[in-house]
């Protein structure tokens, strides 16, 4: 994949903390697993302060994202590759 700016993705929230963006993704969605940072995701290394949270729902990845200079985002980009090998990752919820 590679490049995220070059995926069809949706912007569900923008602007947060990373605390914020990390619980927005908790008490949003049933199934989130718990990765650390430098988990590769659609080939991008996530960074962020742990834990990492990451939601699966109907086929789509819903991660934090973090842009230098832009803030941190939360994506929701459709992917059954992603997802199963999340499903090896500690769930939390």
């Amino acid at each position: 994949m590679g490049c995220i700016e070059l995926m069809e993705y949706e912007i569900l929230l923008s602007g947060g903390t990373y605390k914020e963006v990390r619980e927005f993704i908790r008490r949003n969605f049933k199934e989130v697993y718990e990765v650390e940072p430098g988990y590769k995701l659609f080939d991008v290394y996530l960074i962020g302060v742990p834990p990492i949270f990451i939601g699966v729902e109907d086929g789509y990845v819903i991660f934090p994202y973090i842009k230098p200079c832009h803030g941190t985002f939360v994506l929701k980009i459709k992917d059954g590759d992603e997802i199963r090998r999340l499903l090896k990752k500690k769930r939390v919820g």
